[in-house]
């Protein structure tokens, strides 16, 4: 098991998912990789004078978030699972999150197409966990609970695939419990992984309604890959330090539930022994459903079973 040290630079920089890239590392399972990223936006997301330096794109592999990768699993083969065990998660000095004026379907249902945006400039700080902005001159201040956005693979070899769906080999699932701690569990689509990471965000509500959450760039983060054979899966799940999530995504929010009732199903089968029937009716007293997010097209559902759920 070695461990990686990834520079942020044009080179290790990448704005969507695809295998027909030179993979800018090569590690084997069991390896840990340490690394910094941008904001979604390339570094231009804010006027803040400790803004990292924005970075350019390079055509249509760049037209998404501002991802470190892709990185070559030796052992990663279509069909197994890789685990993604996330060691530590520092947000960087600043974040932002813009509102309205965006034609988005939830923007025009609360009629906020037709208002200026807003963009909330916010102050991070690390050694509190906390974050600050201002709004009409009146500071609120939220705690920390730093995440990345969008961790995925291509989901089939060929093409350059866009980083704003989740899909069911990872993406844009935003989901708020990826804390560190966490392991993802991600189906393995394509021979090597070709795994991207980024879109760090320092805290995030289920669903993240306005389109965005803090947007920040990340001062660390250090992951550890480990290919797994015996775990065959349709879509992610995740151990959290708060409980285990499966996941589901579709454009219809309940196809979405659907999918991620199943995963849970299938999972708690797997550590209790249970038949479905019995899985639903003893998770109804524990189970909790969650909205990941509405704002990536396609939308987002997790179930999460919490570690103390059964005494």
């Amino acid at each position: 098991m070695s461990s990686h040290t990834i520079e942020l630079t044009q080179e290790n920089l990448i704005g969507s998912f695809t295998n027909e890239v030179t993979p800018i590392l090569s590690v084997k399972s069991g390896d840990s990789i340490r690394f910094q990223t941008l904001d979604a936006g390339w570094g231009t997301g804010v006027s803040y004078v400790e803004r990292m330096k924005p970075f350019d794109r390079q055509g249509e592999k760049d037209g998404g978030h501002a991802l470190i990768g892709p990185i070559y699993i030796d052992e990663a083969k279509q069909g197994q699972t890789l685990e993604i065990i996330f060691n530590e998660i520092v947000p960087g000095s600043y974040g932002f999150t813009s509102a309205g004026g965006y034609p988005n379907w939830q923007n025009q249902k609360l009629h906020l197409t037709e208002v200026e945006e807003l963009s909330l400039n916010w102050t991070l700080d690390r050694r509190t966990m906390s974050g600050s902005c201002e709004i009409k001159g009146k500071s609120f201040t939220v705690s920390l609970s730093p995440f990345m956005g969008v961790v995925g693979m291509p989901p089939e070899s060929g093409g350059i695939h866009t980083t704003w769906p989740p899909r069911y080999c990872g993406g844009n699932i935003d989901c708020k419990e990826l804390v560190q701690g966490s392991k993802l569990y991600l189906p393995i689509p394509v021979d090597g992984g070709y795994l991207a990471i980024g879109d760090g965000h320092a805290r995030q509500g289920d669903g993240e309604v306005s389109c965005q959450a803090i947007e920040c760039p990340m001062k660390v983060v250090d992951v550890t890959l480990n290919v797994i054979d015996d775990m065959i899966l349709t879509n992610p799940r995740a151990h959290t330090p708060s409980g285990w999530i499966t996941f589901g995504f579709h454009e219809d929010l309940n196809e979405a539930t659907v999918e991620a009732l199943d995963g849970m199903l299938n999972l708690m089968g797997e550590l209790y022994g249970l038949e479905r029937v019995e899985a639903i009716a003893l998770g109804s007293a524990v189970i909790d459903l969650r909205i990941t997010q509405i704002v990536n097209g396609v939308k987002g559902v997790h179930a999460v079973l919490p570690h103390d759920a059964f005494k």
